[in-house]
């Protein structure tokens, strides 16, 4: 009789349910059943949860995972949507690949499709660097204005998409190099000083008052005027920009023309051919040419 006595289940005598047995301070804990729609819920969702695992991709595998009865996927279902609008893009696209830059500028239809595309090329690829509205930044070309280091006629504009600016990987790329004068003792402090000067007067901007622009001069013709002109109005083919402008890429600040002559300018621009297809890069080209600089 002992032995039923302990194993028996204690009832509280308030609620009438049989306790487990724990007890903390006094306080027993009730053997309270779950509700019953709450199980037949759980049990719902174990069946739920297999059917899923069966029915769609689900389970890992060591390289892969299972394809499921259904083999639906979220990623399959962008995909193809995302290849209906690819195939939509090319058929409205179809007319770029073959016309010109004059037809495409003549035929109305075909250049608001090449603005569209070419819009959302180049805020896909390119205004990390140049901005949203092709304004650029220090050290990244505004493509609104009308200063083209490398010419902004169409045909230019593509060719510098197309092979980059010192991109190393493409043997078409376009190069132009400012050499670090003072880094590689070409010209010594003094002569920077000076030309700096020559080149701020050129420019029409403030020069010191004790600088000797004749000395500027002669640096000047003897290290950039083969690439910059002997007037400092640039050369497109070499990519050497005016340096009469107000337009500076770097600044006009003597600090930034300092920094220059001292460790020159590389700066560099990717290849975007075999990255972006033909008909695209027409269409990056038709609208780069149309922020405001194109030629």
């Amino acid at each position: 009789m002992a032995d039923d006595k302990h194993t028996q289940p204690e009832v509280d005598r308030l609620t009438g349910i049989a306790t487990t047995g724990h007890e903390w301070d006094g306080i027993k804990e009730l053997n309270t059943p779950l509700p019953r729609w709450w199980l037949w819920t759980f049990y719902v969702t174990i069946v739920w949860a297999i059917g899923y695992m069966v029915v769609y991709p689900a389970i890992p595998l060591i390289s892969s995972h299972t394809v499921g009865l259904f083999g639906y996927t979220n990623r399959a279902a962008v995909q193809v949507e995302l290849d209906k609008l690819q195939a939509q893009r090319n058929a409205q696209a179809a007319g770029l690949a073959d016309a010109t830059f004059e037809q495409i500028k003549a035929n109305p239809d075909l250049n608001r499709i090449a603005l569209a595309r070419g819009k959302a090329a180049f805020g896909d690829n390119c205004m990390g660097c140049h901005g949203a509205g092709g304004m650029g930044f220090v050290g990244y070309p505004n493509l609104a204005d009308d200063d083209w280091i490398w010419g902004g006629k169409p045909e230019q504009i593509q060719q510098t998409i197309l092979h980059g600016i010192r991109w190393d990987q493409n043997t078409e790329t376009r190069v132009g190099n400012m050499p670090a004068f003072g880094r590689t003792g070409m010209l010594k402090r003094d002569e920077i000083a000076e030309s700096v000067e020559y080149v701020r007067s050129l420019a029409g901007l403030d020069v010191e008052k004790t600088a000797n622009l004749a000395k500027g001069k002669e640096v000047f013709a003897a290290n950039c005027a083969s690439c910059h002109g002997d007037e400092g109005k640039g050369n497109q083919e070499l990519g050497a920009p005016s340096l009469t402008d107000a337009i500076w890429l770097y600044g006009n600040s003597r600090a930034a023309m300092t920094e220059g002559l001292v460790n020159g300018r590389a700066g560099a621009m990717p290849a975007w051919s075999g990255r972006l297809d033909a008909v695209t890069i027409k269409a990056l080209t038709v609208y780069v040419g149309s922020l405001g600089g194109g030629q």
